[in-house]
């Protein structure tokens, strides 16, 4: 029996892990679950797998549900709180599906526990990829990615030599604007940018595969996961999402994994990883797919890729500081204070403004991720608010 505590258990990929676990109560135990302030799904989370603890990061939240858990669970509240848990708790496998930089902390402190790190988090990597993989040696950590595209890859590399390794292609659908120009992102109102045509996901992450900064993350997470130089890294629109991600070897055989776009099958893959367990998933039906295109990426139009392919090129702190201005960035989006077009400009200046510290150890990486968010959530783009 593994225990798991589930970092953000009330998002599309907690959601989806406790899903898992639940077509195997032989082998899991919810052991502890996280949320935000989604109280009320929690609530119904706590009395179905009866963890013996759940952190709540907003304390008024807390309070609201503190004489409503049964008397064995323990409450937890905000950043101490996930820490404590994270660092403590008895455990056997971490998720990591808490979204943006928070669940950096937490991860370390699993990490230094020579936890499972089950990690969907894409943040963690991207801002202190060199810290994380080196802690993840020394105290030996596993990390297996729960992202559809980097457990795509994990899977096609088992039994291989990441010798023979050509190059890592990550697949992207291309999100809701694919099929627009760059001029309609002017005027790009957030429910268009929230209607994903394949995935259902977090507001922030939706957004994300809009901008195409999503695939950005990604190819930062992935050089970290498979010790792999940008230029052995692609990117290809792949509007379907049957294809999750592809590995194409020096002597040009390209190893493909495909499924329908649901993510339970990489959570379960993580938590059951090296055994494939019989699961109960809808099953792709081959001669249905008819079609399966691939494009390159504008990178034009798309500039929040390039921003992170140039961001992974400079290393240091770079990586650090595109990911808080876009997670500001996006926030003042979703929040209807600058329009669609102007996050990838919020990000560039935040870039320049706040310079580089190349090598940084993680008092540095925070104290950047604090001065960056500082930095964006007071710019003003009055020309571009709506």
């Amino acid at each position: 029996m593994k225990k798991v505590f589930i970092l953000g258990s009330t998002g599309s990929i907690g959601v989806n892990t406790l899903n898992v676990i639940s077509n195997f109560p032989e082998r899991f135990e919810v052991i502890g679950v996280s949320s935000n302030s989604n109280t009320e799904l929690l609530l119904k989370q706590v009395k179905e797998f009866k963890p013996k603890f759940v952190i709540v990061n907003d304390k008024n939240a807390a309070e609201n549900i503190k004489g409503l858990l049964p008397a064995d669970c323990k409450l937890l509240t905000g950043k101490n709180g996930l820490l404590d848990a994270a660092s403590t708790a008895d455990y056997d496998i971490f998720v990591g599906a808490m979204v943006g930089f928070a669940g950096l902390g937490p991860t370390i402190e699993a990490i230094k526990r020579s936890k499972r790190i089950a990690l969907a988090n894409k943040e963690t990597l991207v801002v202190a990829g060199e810290i994380v993989t080196g802690l993840c040696k020394k105290y030996n950590a596993e990390i297996i990615p729960v992202d559809s595209e980097h457990s795509a890859i994990y899977q096609c590399l088992v039994g291989e030599n990441i010798y023979e390794v050509e190059k890592l292609i990550i697949t992207a659908s291309g999100g809701p604007f694919l099929n627009k120009d760059k001029s309609f992102f002017e005027n790009a109102t957030v429910d268009e940018a929230l209607n994903h045509p394949n995935w259902k996901m977090g507001n922030k992450v939706t957004i994300d595969s809009a901008t195409m900064m999503n695939k950005g993350l990604e190819v930062i997470e992935a050089h970290w996961l498979f010790g792999l130089p940008t230029e052995k890294i692609d990117v290809v629109i792949h509007p379907q999402s049957i294809i999750h991600s592809m590995v194409q070897f020096i002597d040009g055989s390209i190893k493909a994994q495909m499924g329908l776009p649901d993510m339970k099958l990489p959570i379960q893959y993580a938590l059951t990883y090296p055994e494939r367990l019989i699961s109960n998933f809808e099953r792709m039906n081959m001669p249905v797919v008819t079609t399966l295109n691939f494009y390159e990426p504008d990178l034009n139009k798309f500039e929040c890729l390039k921003l992170a392919f140039d961001a992974l090129e400079t290393g240091g702190t770079a990586p650090c500081v595109m990911n808080a201005a876009n997670e500001i960035a996006v926030q003042k989006f979703l929040d209807r204070k600058i329009k669609f077009s102007s996050i990838p400009v919020l990000i560039e200046k935040a870039l320049v403004e706040m310079g580089n510290h190349q090598s940084p150890d993680i008092d540095t990486i925070f104290d950047c991720d604090k001065r960056t968010r500082k930095f964006v959530q007071n710019l003003t783009l009055k020309e571009n608010i709506t």
